[in-house]
């Protein structure tokens, strides 16, 4: 779990980076809030297939765990 916990404070210190580039970039207005919602976007995308991963490897490690017991149970009933 600590290694998520860096990953998060890197996205986070990221998404502030950027934030705060393009907030003092020369740009109009419009133009500056079209950039933060197009990068949010962006970052929401990248955290939802992180997250869709972590689901997924966490699923994998749950069946896998599963089918062990299950097939323990069988050897004990076996013997």
């Amino acid at each position: 779990m600590n290694s998520s916990k860096v990953l998060l404070g890197v996205l986070g210190g990221v998404a502030a980076g950027a934030i705060a580039g393009i907030l003092f970039a020369p740009a109009k207005g419009s133009k500056t809030r079209k950039r933060i919602v197009n990068k949010g976007k962006g970052y929401a995308n990248d955290v939802k297939g992180k997250f869709d991963k972590v689901t997924k490897d966490f699923s994998n490690q749950y069946e896998t765990i599963l089918q062990e017991a299950k097939d323990m149970v069988s050897d004990l009933q076996e013997r």
